[in-house]
């Protein structure tokens, strides 16, 4: 009975035309520094990303910290991650728990759908 990680969707490199349907430059701006940051999206969030670098380490409600344990199961905890940089649309979807890696200052353009 494992939890399942919502999805991170990246659209590497869309065309013009895919920025100008979504009507990106509309969209309000957001930035950030080289760091760590924990994140919890209440909705789901769309956004471009105009400048930086990022690994996103999505979290599984299902972990337990500090736990010890020989159990096989623990073997089998992977750490994954998403990456994505500038000129990437990325799909975060709600209820997503998350840490951002960010090693290039990000710029983003973003949206947020509460549907």
């Amino acid at each position: 009975m494992a939890d399942q990680i919502p999805r991170i969707i990246v659209e590497k490199n869309p065309s013009q035309d895919r920025l100008d349907e979504l009507k990106i430059k509309s969209w309000p701006k957001w930035g950030c520094s080289p760091g760590k940051y924990h994140l919890k999206y209440e909705a789901e969030e769309i956004c471009y990303i105009v400048k930086g670098k990022v690994k996103v380490y999505p979290k599984s409600s299902s972990s337990t910290a500090g736990a010890s344990s020989s159990s096989s199961l623990d073997a089998q905890v992977v750490e994954w991650c998403v990456e994505f940089g500038a000129g990437d649309i990325v799909t975060f979807p709600k209820g997503l728990s998350c840490t951002w890696d960010v090693s290039l200052s990000v710029d983003k353009h973003y949206i947020f759908r509460h549907n």
